[in-house]
């Protein structure tokens, strides 16, 4: 498999219709907004979403959420501790942290991406791997408006002569809201991780079929769907241009005030040529 050797910058386009697309624990789990109400998905959920997907491709994942789990590992130490090379390494006085990344690059894919902190109690390890793929959190094309119900219990947890009474709760969403993020892969930290370019075509169908599976009661299946996503692959190591002008020639705006859909009609989308550089435009599944 060849080492990442061209960079690469993208855009994914993503639209949210009846659903909470990252809930906020520090403001009763309604949508994130930033202070002038745009609507935010954070880095950190969207890459939780491709570890999901590329899980479901078959790759090996690090980092598993308790509900995704396919190797029945309790925690990060004992997923770490199944490879012997990596449980040596981790129980020696003084651990070879070069070869520790190195191995763990090689076993799973998320780490080779994203990058890892390995730092576990009872060792005397702590190496950080930078990883050469960087999302930016998404942020919605126009400012979102959060619609709240409030929800009731009419059951009794626990047996007992009476039923209690309605427990009341609150659920958000937004109803519609097109969203935006982009990304960058980066070659010298892919040299560094083994990222390869298989790797990045597997992250690229992630980013694609982003959704699938992820179904919840927050977030119903059909209620959050990937329009298009935009993936410049460069010329050289360094690109002809820099993330921010690429990012940049991307733009898309409403030529609606409620817009209820995302189409030709509801949104204009402008693609700046850059010189040298087209993007790939790929329609989600």
């Amino acid at each position: 498999m060849t080492i990442l050797d061209k960079k690469i910058d993208f855009a994914v386009v993503l639209s949210v219709s009846k659903a909470n697309p990252n809930g906020d624990p520090l403001n009763g789990n309604r949508p994130r907004q930033n202070y002038d109400g745009y609507g935010e998905i954070s880095d950190v959920a969207i890459k939780r979403k491709i570890r999901n997907r590329l899980q479901d491709l078959g790759e090996a994942v690090f980092v598993q959420s308790d509900d995704r789990k396919t190797d029945g590992f309790k925690s990060l130490r004992d997923r770490a501790d199944s490879n012997s090379d990596l449980a040596k390494i981790l129980k020696a006085k003084n651990p070879a942290s070069d070869e520790f990344a190195q191995i763990a690059c090689n076993e799973w894919i998320d780490v080779r991406s994203f990058g890892q902190v390995f730092a576990f109690k009872g060792s005397n390890l702590s190496v950080g791997v930078r990883g050469p793929v960087s999302i930016q959190t998404a942020t919605s094309i126009d400012p979102i408006d959060i619609v709240s119900t409030q929800i009731t219990k009419s059951v009794n947890s626990v047996t007992s002569d009476t039923r209690s009474s309605d427990t009341m709760g609150m659920k958000h969403r937004v109803d519609f809201g097109v969203y935006v993020f982009k990304g960058s892969i980066n070659t010298q930290l892919a040299e560094k991780t083994g990222f390869t370019y298989e790797d990045a075509e597997r992250i690229k169908q992630a980013l694609i079929t982003l959704f699938e599976n992820d179904s919840s009661s927050a977030r119903p299946d059909g209620s959050m769907e990937v329009h298009q996503v935009y993936w410049w692959e460069h010329s050289s190591k360094l690109g002809q241009y820099s993330s921010a002008k690429v990012h940049r020639s991307l733009q898309i705006k409403a030529k609606t005030e409620t817009p209820t859909a995302f189409n030709e009609d509801t949104y204009a989308v402008e693609l700046n040529q850059l010189e040298g550089l087209t993007p790939e435009v790929l329609d989600g599944q």
